[in-house]
Order: structure tokens, then C-alpha cells, then sequence
């Protein structure tokens, strides 16, 4: 039974990091999917953000090649499998189906999101490099992705708020599950600094148009970096 899940985890592997290969780009919520076109938000990260995506895919695929070579039989392997090949199922169709519809889009990544935050808190401390790391890059952005897909949907949809007030929502909304999951899996610095990456670029989409909302990001980053360096100054020594 460990080998066949080893084994399904390089499958579905391969099946999310080559589903871009078989569905048309997406770059956002097209015109219209949404009542209230949502184009170039503000809570959405500029362009090079998205490059992380390559190191997921590369890093992901790596980790199941040295999973069903080497550590088919590890006990820690074998607690996080079941929910990160979850994400990854969950993962191979979503670029078709945000060019779809926005709400599936959004309802996939949070359900994504969530079972690579409960793989990464299955993941063993001692396999960082080649298990719990990638695992908690993938968790990171899927948790800022998953914010900004709720913010454009919502503010396309305009439930209570403009684009603004999501924008602002949606770093929060980010800001505190990044934090909680961050106290919880403390020596998985990685996690919090994909986030930063996410917020940073934020800023950088922002800063000349919407001043606060990159104020609010850097705000973010700062808690998240306080965070992170306040629990590897308290992990024990080696």
C-alpha cells in the first residue's frame, strides 16, 4: 500500500505540473465572468509573482521522484501523501476551470489550499529539503492565491465592498491564516516567506495608485517576517 500511494503521489504530480500544457492561459477573470469586470485588481500581484509557480513545479516533482525511489516505506512520507495528493488532484483541472467560472475557481483553490496546509502540517521536520519545503511553497501561495481568487470574485461580484474594500479583505483574510498556520508549523519558515513573495508583489502593483493597500501588504510582511524570526529564535537547538 505505501508503494501505490508513492506512487499515485508522482502521478498526480505529473498530472498538475503538465496540466498547463493542455489549458489555455489564465491570467485573470475575463471580462465576462464576473457582473463587475474585475481587470488588473488590486489584489492582485503583479506579473512576476506567478514565476514562483516554476519553482513549485520543479521543486514538487523532485519530491516525488526521491518519495517513490527512496522513501516509499517512511512513516512521515506516508502521513503526508493522502492530503497533498488531495491538492494535487484538486489542482490538475483549476486552470480550466477559473477560465470557467470564477466561483468554482475560487471554492477549488480554497479546498486546494487547505489540504496542502493539512499536508505541510503532516509533514516531518526532519525531511525539510526534500518534502516538508516544497510542500510548504505550494501551501503558501496557494493561501495568498486562494485570498486574491475571493476578493476579485467577490468584488466582481459586489458583495458589500468594491475592489478596494476586497483588496483590503483579501490581504487580511491572508495575512491571518498565514500567521495561525505559520505558529502552528513553526519550523517551516518557508511557508510565511512565500507569502511575503506574494505580498510583496502587491506592493508593487499598488504603490503608485493605491498608496495604503501596499501599505496594508508591507504591514503584512512585517508581521509575518516577526513571526518567522521570533519562532526560529525559539526552536531548540540542533
Amino acid at each position: 500500500m505505501t508503494d501505490l500511494r508513492a506512487a499515485i503521489t508522482f502521478l498526480c504530480t505529473f498530472t498538475f505540473i503538465t496540466s498547463p500544457l493542455l489549458t489555455a492561459p489564465f491570467t485573470g477573470f475575463r471580462e465576462d465572468q464576473l457582473p463587475f469586470p474585475q481587470i488588473d485588481p488590486p489584489i492582485q500581484p503583479e506579473g512576476y509573482a506567478f514565476a514562483i509557480w516554476g519553482l513549485i513545479y520543479a521543486w514538487l516533482l523532485i519530491s516525488a521522484l526521491f518519495g517513490i525511489a527512496v522513501r516509499t516505506q517512511d512513516e512521515g512520507w506516508e502521513h503526508t501523501r493522502p492530503p497533498l495528493i488531495l491538492a494535487l488532484i484538486l489542482g490538475t483541472p483549476w486552470l480550466w476551470v477559473a477560465n470557467q467560472d470564477a466561483i468554482a475557481a475560487t471554492a477549488l483553490i480554497f479546498a486546494m489550499a487547505i489540504c496542502a496546509i493539512w499536508a505541510l502540517m503532516r509533514s516531518p521536520s526532519h525531511e525539510r529539503m526534500l518534502l516538508r519545503t516544497p510542500v510548504a511553497i505550494f501551501a503558501g501561495w496557494l493561501t495568498a492565491a486562494s485570498f486574491v481568487s475571493l476578493a476579485s470574485t467577490a468584488a466582481g461580484y459586489r458583495i458589500v465592498m468594491d475592489q478596494i474594500g476586497w483588496a483590503y479583505a483579501g490581504i487580511i483574510g491572508a495575512l491571518l491564516v498565514t500567521l495561525l498556520v505559520q505558529n502552528r508549523v513553526k519550523a517551516a519558515p518557508e511557508y510565511g516567506i512565500t507569502v511575503i513573495w506574494a505580498l510583496a508583489w502587491i506592493i508593487v502593483a499598488n504603490y503608485a495608485d493605491y498608496i495604503w493597500i501596499s501599505v496594508t501588504a508591507l504591514v503584512g510582511i512585517v508581521l509575518i517576517a516577526l513571526t518567522i524570526t521570533r519562532n526560529i529564535a525559539r526552536a531548540p537547538a540542533a
